[in-house]
């Protein structure tokens, strides 16, 4: 079964985006298998695109595991790209597990787009702290739509993967776990490390910045709005009136047909 496919980056957190018409039997494992970087095209995860009712589309997101996620802000905006490129105007309403997203195009250059995005109200727990093999951590809960926990440090550890990796199957996160190591940076700036459920070390997280940033907005060390730089590039959050919105580049990268 020949599959048709788009691959888009969005600050170097890389989606396949497929047609739910082509979609096999078995999702999850045709997901893994295409998400493969050495046997597969390679990407962090599938976002399957179905007809919605209430909204342009529908994308369902499949990580690279084979494990399915509420949403990606980041694969969100590569959906939007694709959907640009598809003809559509620059206003897109996007089904996913966390609900309807609003995207709206600010910029676009041949096959690059930037978008501002809605991403909704956050819910910020308290803090708390668990004691792993590591060392004990202390970190704040987020969710987007999606779980975070979000951990400050004055500098990244050179095993903050493995720290991230252990975070995330803690017993506390019964449905696991998506990690963010936070440095602030200054009164509108903080860097971010990635360590996400289902995929492991990403270059960048949509999602996983608005939740670094609602928690340092939160604790009083930044303002709104913040750049949050990664390794893949930086995304700026804003949170007013109690809705977050998150603004980041997309670019469509090649589209192909995988033979697996």
């Amino acid at each position: 079964m020949n599959v048709p496919f788009t691959k888009a980056s969005a600050c170097g957190n890389d989606f396949l985006i497929i047609d739910g018409q082509h979609a096999p039997d078995d999702l999850h494992a045709f997901s893994k298998s295409i998400c493969d970087r050495h046997n597969g095209v390679g990407a962090d995860g599938v976002e399957w695109l179905f007809p919605a009712q209430g909204a342009d589309i529908h994308a369902r997101l499949i990580n690279a595991d084979g494990s399915e996620a509420e949403i990606s802000g980041n694969g969100t905006r590569c959906v939007a790209a694709y959907m640009v490129s598809q003809g559509h105007n620059g206003k897109i309403a996007i089904q996913t597990g966390a609900g309807v997203k609003h995207c709206d195009l600010v910029a676009r250059e041949e096959h690059r787009f930037e978008f501002e995005m809605e991403m909704g109200e956050p819910q910020v727990g308290s803090e708390f702290s668990m004691t792993l093999g590591f060392a004990p951590v202390h970190g704040t809960p987020v969710s987007m739509g999606n779980p975070h926990y979000v951990v400050f440090v004055s500098e990244f550890s050179p095993r903050w993967q493995a720290e991230g990796e252990e975070i995330g199957r803690h017993q506390d996160f019964k449905q696991g776990v998506n990690v963010e190591f936070v440095r602030v940076m200054g009164e509108h700036d903080i860097e971010s490390r990635f360590y996400e459920r289902g995929v492991g070390e990403t270059q960048s997280s949509g999602t996983g910045s608005c939740a670094s940033a609602v928690a340092a907005i939160a604790a009083g060390y930044v303002k709104s709005p913040v750049k949050v730089h990664a390794a893949g590039g930086t995304q700026v959050v804003r949170w007013t009136d109690g809705k977050v919105f998150l603004r980041g580049p997309a670019q469509l990268i090649c589209q192909g047909e995988f033979l697996g």
